[in-house]
């Protein structure tokens, strides 16, 4: 008899994991890491993602602000949790290309700690100035910043953050010399930038869009590929002049790496599919974003060229993390 229990017993233990194994994903809420802190456009960027997949997923997802080093802590809680796609990040430029071109000190392998899911909107970087500025375009300020150079001061979000790079990358297509001004944050940048403490700044362009019709700050040129419709009258950096210097910032979903497939690709067939619904492409455009819908292996690809290109960045730009 007993022999017989124990089949028994072994048979329903099969038959139970077996069902459990086949419950379909997601049975439980997702907790989406946003490594940055409330306010900005990734925190936007991730909160409307997270109540769009909501609704498509027929599950919540939850976003957890993980703040700290650019990004860096909240990719690290990420590449270290278990592979079963409850715990997700968005993925930023700055965090998955810039970082790694610019710390060699990463508690995570940035390509291979990680499974790329799907690319979701991205946002133009703009030039902004304090209307003090003695600049009205992009042009009447490279000639400025080349006849005074460092006179003018550049603010970011502190060293090796992504409008760092991005500053970086346009005085090296330029020749323009301005002195780079570290904050700890982009909100203390824009507060000195708005009282012309620093001069100019590269940001996102949500981040400073009401500024900016405000007439509070001057937009001189798009680090874009195209126009944005949220302000139709600013060039992008090639109608500028200035060649390959365009950096739109993406932001897309990742998980850790060993995701099972299926899980991936259930979940970058709903992110994609957000970024071509009409409502959500109406709602990134009121915000100054676009969709920008990519499939796993076309988000890798980028993810590589991308810190490719940072890397020539950083080193001749003799970026270091003051």
């Amino acid at each position: 008899m007993k022999p017989f229990a124990l089949l028994i017993a072994s048979a329903l233990c099969a038959v139970f994991l077996q069902a459990a194994h086949a419950a379909p994903f997601p049975e439980k809420p997702i907790r989406l890491i946003v490594p940055f802190p409330p306010g900005g456009s990734v925190n936007l960027m991730g909160r409307i993602l997270a109540d769009r997949l909501s609704s498509s997923l027929g599950q919540q997802v939850v976003v957890e602000n993980r703040a700290g080093a650019a990004g860096t802590m909240g990719a690290d809680v990420v590449a270290k949790a278990a592979p079963d796609g409850y715990t997700l990040l968005l993925a930023t430029m700055g965090a998955q290309s810039i970082q790694p071109a610019v710390s060699k000190s990463l508690p995570f392998d940035p390509r291979s700690d990680f499974s790329p899911i799907a690319l979701f909107a991205s946002v133009p970087n703009v030039l902004v100035v304090s209307p003090q500025t003695p600049a009205t375009t992009a042009a009447e300020l490279v000639s400025y910043a080349k006849r005074y150079p460092n006179q003018l001061n550049m603010g970011s979000a502190g060293a090796g953050s992504a409008n760092h790079l991005v500053g970086e990358l346009f005085m090296l297509r330029t020749g323009a010399e301005f002195t780079h001004v570290p904050y700890k944050g982009a909100g203390p940048a824009m507060v000195d930038l708005l009282g012309n403490r620093v001069q100019l700044t590269f940001v996102n362009l949500p981040n400073v869009l009401a500024h900016v019709r405000a007439g509070k700050l001057r937009a001189l040129v798009l680090a874009s590929a195209s126009r944005s419709p949220a302000l139709p009258d600013v060039p992008t950096m090639q109608e500028a002049g200035i060649a390959d210097a365009a950096v739109d910032s993406w932001f897309g979903l990742m998980g850790p790496k060993g995701l099972p497939a299926d899980v991936v690709n259930k979940l970058a067939e709903a992110v994609i599919a957000l970024a071509k619904d009409p409502s959500t492409v109406q709602l990134l455009a009121e915000q100054g974003a676009q969709p920008m819908p990519a499939t796993p292996s076309q988000f890798a690809t980028l993810i590589r060229n991308e810190a490719e290109r940072w890397d020539d960045v950083v080193k001749k730009g003799k970026v270091t993390l003051e």
